[in-house]
């Protein structure tokens, strides 16, 4: 077995302590990697919290936003060596023979996918254990391969920020000739205004205060729009091909920002409320309007996402700190104090 420290919450809504526990021993088609940085996710909040419904293990480390260092390889390992910088996501295996993983949608597995920390191992052997340590064991068709003109620290949130906005955009066509909107301008969204940008679409913030406007478009949104009042829902109604939603909060009135979409077009929820979602349908009826949901990326689309923001120089905007500060940062996202994401340095565990 090897040895793993980390940071865990030892029950729901306790704070992260320190942790010390076992990996499994590596099998011919694992992949040890030594973990430099973990990005914090608002899921892992919800997770540590069981803000999503009960039954989560624990002791649970959290993280699945991965970027380290090859320590060791599987015997029948080849598309990884000692060395290379790596990444894990927010999966760790799938059952690689449903239509949807053989389809590279290994997020929709339908006999449902194994998660980075959180969930039963496949073979029932353990729970897995996330990002929030300095060594993990992850099979190697999990593993993506980081770009060297990506920093390891930046590219951490990207295994989880960067797809879960790349895959959207990716799938509804985003780029030139599109007008997108990006509802919140937090860890999820100042993803999408990077991305939909660099795909050649016409980018437009949709926030609730005036406080980000410099920030959005420094970081590539062509318009900001505080929507807050029915003048500005009326003046933009029917304009964007698409919205994506980051917001994590059940307290949205729909109907609103429907009205915006033009006719076909269609708004992607990203972001998970705790709570269930009111929603009027006839504003989706009446212009042929879709709502949708996505989840992350399958392995070949996250490493495609890599791909494209190392060409397009696409890094997320973040604050790097010690795992001994989890506990306050978790606190600060829930303010939205970050811009805009925490990284662990877990060199420093």
């Amino acid at each position: 077995m090897i040895q793993a420290k980390g940071m865990a919450a030892m029950a729901a809504k306790q704070a992260l302590v320190p942790y010390s526990f076992e990996r499994r021993e590596p099998k011919e088609h694992d992949v040890v990697i030594d973990i430099k940085y973990c990005g914090i996710c608002h899921s892992d909040i919800h997770m540590t919290r069981e803000e999503w419904g009960g039954g989560s293990p624990f002791p649970m480390v959290p993280g699945h936003e991965i970027a380290g260092v090859v320590r060791a390889v599987g015997s029948k390992v080849t598309k990884h060596k000692i060395g290379d910088h790596v990444g894990v996501g927010c999966l760790v295996d799938s059952c690689a023979e449903c239509a949807h993983c053989k389809q590279d949608l290994e997020q929709y597995c339908v006999e449902g996918q194994t998660g980075t920390y959180g969930a039963m191992e496949r073979d029932g052997s353990a729970v897995t254990q996330g990002g929030y340590s300095n060594v993990i064991v992850v099979k190697d068709d999990f593993v993506l391969q980081i770009p060297k003109a990506l920093p390891l620290d930046k590219a951490a949130p990207l295994l989880c920020a960067g797809i879960t906005l790349y895959s959207p955009l990716n799938h509804w066509n985003a780029g030139p000739g599109k007008k997108i909107a990006i509802m919140g301008l937090g860890g999820l969204g100042h993803m999408g205004v990077k991305i939909a940008r660099a795909m050649g679409a016409e980018v437009t913030v949709l926030s609730h205060s005036e406080n980000k406007r410099e920030d959005a478009m420094k970081l590539g949104a062509h318009h900001f729009l505080v929507a807050k009042t029915q003048d500005v829902f009326q003046q933009n109604a029917s304009k964007f091909d698409l919205i994506i939603n980051t917001v994590s909060s059940a307290d949205i009135d729909m109907t609103s920002y429907f009205n915006l979409l033009k006719l076909d077009g269609t708004m992607v929820s990203v972001g998970a409320p705790e709570k269930p979602l009111s929603i009027n349908v006839f504003p989706l009826i009446m212009m042929r309007r879709s709502y949708a949901g996505s989840a992350i990326g399958g392995i070949k689309e996250t490493q495609e996402m890599l791909n494209f923001c190392a060409k397009h120089n696409i890094t997320p905007e973040i604050e790097v700190i010690n795992p001994s500060q989890v506990n306050e940062a978790y606190e600060r996202v829930l303010k939205s104090d970050v811009r805009y994401r925490f990284v662990l340095d877990m060199g420093k565990i």
